[in-house]
């Protein structure tokens, strides 16, 4: 089982961005923790981060080619990307949306995802551990 872990946008400043909101875990601290349970579970996991709308979608598309599931954290592309809606459609493997902070105790305008409907399914508001858990969900597809 391979799995490509996906960070949108600001995810790099993890640890330093928002303490409050993120926590004070890093990225780096995430994708390790990750790849460590990935192998328990018997899955290769290759974690990428981009600020960048069209290297997200890039990811995505290549994905397609290598990855059974993406675990997903589109950041705030979440609520304005109908591209980044358009490729999970289009790579037909599962996509996990996930969240570190939970979006419905936010501002309103971070209460509509355009990319949830064409998910398996959504994690969020349980920190760095919405990772694991959207982890648990994908392994458990290939069960």
């Amino acid at each position: 089982m391979k799995i490509l872990v996906l960070h949108g946008p600001n995810l790099n400043l993890l640890g330093m961005r928002e303490p409050e909101v993120y926590g004070s875990m890093t990225l780096d601290d995430i994708n390790a923790r990750l790849v460590e349970k990935g192998r328990e579970l018997g899955a290769e996991v290759t974690c990428l981060q981009s600020n960048h709308e069209g290297a997200l979608i890039d990811a995505l598309q290549d994905a397609r080619t290598w990855a059974d599931g993406v675990l997903f954290n589109p950041g705030g592309y979440t609520h304005t990307s109908v591209a980044l809606r358009d490729a999970i459609t289009a790579i037909e493997i599962p996509v996990i949306e996930v969240h570190i902070s939970n979006v419905y105790a936010r501002e309103k305008f971070r209460h509509t995802s355009l990319l949830s409907a064409v998910c398996k399914g959504k994690i969020l508001g349980l920190g760095w551990k919405s990772y694991m858990l959207g982890l648990y969900a994908l392994a458990a597809e290939f069960d």
